[in-house]
């Protein structure tokens, strides 16, 4: 399922908090607790423009609360702001009007709709009420890019659902370019994809980064290598490590985490 926004940020007349250029999104002291027991512990970080940065850790270590809780999905304590504005304690309608959107691990698509249909219903979602009803004379330029962006332009007719693996993940994130997101936080978007698929994605991310926000859950170590500019490892709700990802790499605590103990030279060969 895609968070989809309300209202357009980069739209004339509006101004989400990330401006033209995305925003920086800051982190300060994050936590999140169910029945008493802290999931994310006191989490700090900051993600700049252009950055594709990789939330990675083993299972339970506070990776999808955490984005949960910059959407809205949980409550929190501690500060999060994008673009200077602070989105703990709004609803996540709101949160989603200032520029942030994110997807879920299965991508979810109107499948019985083209994929064409599929953006311009996202697109709608920056127009008032009124006009939702009025036939379009002409494909609006943001659909038309997000279609080339994505690399979907030969299949703008083709029903979503006909649509491969891959290539429904493509449009989910289409669905959030439509709508001008400048924070996107993405659940593990190459699960489940080919080794092609894998590499069309990490440039489409790319591509995406160049004036956007990016923040990428990811268990695929080799994804993660060729793609992200940044990484934060997270281990029981606490950062444990963040760097390029040569510094995460040669970080013996996360060498630990992953395999047990410290790596000897042949394992990270």
């Amino acid at each position: 399922m895609t968070t989809t926004a309300t209202t357009q940020p980069g739209a004339p007349g509006t101004a989400g908090p990330g401006g033209a250029g995305g925003g920086e999104l800051a982190v300060a002291d994050l936590t999140v607790t169910f029945d008493g027991v802290a999931a994310v512990d006191g989490v700090s970080l900051r993600v700049r423009p252009g950055e594709v940065r990789f939330l990675i850790g083993p299972n339970g270590a506070g990776k999808t609360t955490l984005v949960d809780a910059l959407t809205g999905l949980v409550p929190a304590r501690g500060s999060v702001r994008f673009g200077g504005t602070e989105l703990l304690g709004r609803p996540v309608h709101r949160i989603a009007r200032l520029g942030v959107g994110r997807t879920f691990q299965t991508a979810t698509v109107f499948e019985n709709l083209s994929v064409l249909a599929n953006l311009d219903i996202a697109a709608g979602a920056a127009r008032p009420a009124r006009t939702l009803l009025r036939r379009r004379r002409r494909v609006p330029e943001a659909v038309e890019q997000a279609l080339e962006t994505t690399g979907l332009a030969a299949h703008r007719d083709r029903p979503a659902g006909a649509l491969a693996h891959g290539q429904k993940q493509w449009l989910e994130i289409g669905m959030l370019l439509v709508q001008d997101v400048r924070l996107l936080l993405l659940d593990e978007p190459v699960a489940g994809m080919s080794h092609e698929e894998r590499e069309t994605t990490g440039a489409l991310l790319r591509r995406v980064a160049d004036d956007r926000t990016v923040v990428v859950i990811e268990h695929d170590m080799e994804f993660m290598r060729a793609v992200a500019t940044s990484v934060t490892v997270l281990h029981a709700g606490r950062v444990l490590s963040e760097g390029s990802v040569a510094d995460v790499r040669a970080d013996p605590r996360v060498q630990e985490v992953y395999l047990g103990h410290p790596a000897t030279a042949q394992e990270e060969a």
